[in-house]
């Protein structure tokens, strides 16, 4: 459905996206996550055709972004981190003026509206301003224009940025009822409704694809090892002997507890195995009291954190660089404005000199 072959985007001497290259199939939901300066909304922006790409191919169900602009487009329905929204109008009269741009035809109209505010749950506001929508309703009015031509493919930028809990949930079931019909990708910064809404997730750095699966994929690829935290009271020498003879325990480490004579340990299994029960009889057996027991495993948070290396003190630089990379984008947008400006205006003093001819 969509392929995006070695995409590269560059601002000056800023490498927004580098090499990038995948494959999307039909009918799936994909996640597209990175830290801030990653490149994401860069890539979305290429695979949209709203900011031509340094170099590279963006191919959408066969269409070529840049060859074959109105074909591909005509693909895609796109849902901005910010929804291209008219505040002055009702959510009807938005709805179908997008209708009508969107080349749905003037007979079918009205009935096509009205199918996709139903899908997207808008009846009860139809006749509210969109000024006056709550921030969950406007990001239902703005899957339902991003709907209305009935797109293959669907880009979702930050969709569930700023919303309360109760509208992430509406809005996670809206995507998901999306699966199937459509191709969905969709970026957002919170990591674990990817991992709830999403069959396949994307992680990109610093502009390279870094990881690529379904959860249980990245957490096998990462070699994710579940891990028992322990707290006992006893000595050292005594918890090696019974942990070193317990054929399910893969590795252990031995730390001193806060509590007087405690230690802590962080305790592997073989083959990922839930090994509490017999590790409470083995320490039981040998006459040291367990004062805690909690098992852990690696969240799709760890394994972001792992692949990108992303540290605190890098977040600064990270955050100059997606400011870096909007201030480019926001200049190539408004060159590309002003040349369209100059353009009519050549064309109105060219008309001129024709009329006085």
């Amino acid at each position: 459905m969509i392929q995006v072959e070695n995409l590269v985007k560059r601002y000056g001497d800023h490498i927004a996206v580098d090499a990038l290259s995948f494959h999307v199939e039909p009918g799936k939901i994909y996640g597209f996550v990175g830290p801030n300066g990653a490149g994401k909304s860069t890539t979305m922006n290429v695979m949209t055709g709203y900011i031509a790409a340094s170099s590279g191919t963006v191919k959408i169900d066969g269409h070529d972004i840049l060859q074959e602009p109105l074909a591909a487009k005509a693909c895609i329905g796109y849902l901005p981190e910010v929804p291209p929204l008219y505040a002055g109008m009702t959510v009807w009269e938005y709805l179908m003026f997008a209708a009508q741009l969107k080349g749905v035809p003037k007979k079918e109209r009205k009935e096509h509206v009205k199918t996709i505010m139903e899908k997207t749950g808008l009846q009860e506001v139809e006749e509210r301003l969109i000024r006056n929508l709550s921030k969950g309703f406007k990001q239902r009015v703005g899957f339902a224009q991003a709907l209305l031509h009935d797109p293959k493919v669907l880009i979702l930028d930050e969709p569930m940025v700023g919303l309360d809990p109760k509208q992430i949930i509406e809005i996670r079931n809206l995507i998901r009822g999306l699966a199937g019909k459509h191709t969905v990708i969709l970026s957002s910064h919170i990591l674990s409704e990817i991992s709830a809404v999403c069959d396949h997730i994307m992680i990109i750095s610093r502009g390279k694809l870094v990881a690529s699966g379904s959860p249980q994929e990245l957490e096998e690829m990462m070699h994710v090892k579940a891990e028992v935290e322990v707290m006992v009271l006893g000595e050292e020498e005594q918890v090696q002997a019974v942990l070193s003879q317990m054929g399910e325990v893969e590795s252990f480490t031995i730390e001193s507890g806060k509590e007087d004579g405690s230690l802590v340990l962080h305790v592997t299994a073989r083959e990922n195995a839930d090994i509490r029960k017999e590790l409470s009889v083995a320490l039981a057996s040998a006459g040291l009291p367990i004062l805690s027991m909690n098992r852990s495993e690696k969240s799709l948070e760890d394994i972001f954190l792992e692949l990108t290396g992303v540290e605190e003190e890098s977040y600064a630089e990270e955050q100059e660089e997606t400011d870096n990379e909007q201030d480019a984008l926001d200049e190539e947008v408004s060159d590309q404005k002003e040349v369209s400006v100059d353009d009519e205006i050549k064309e109105e003093e060219v008309t001129d000199d024709d009329s006085d001819i």
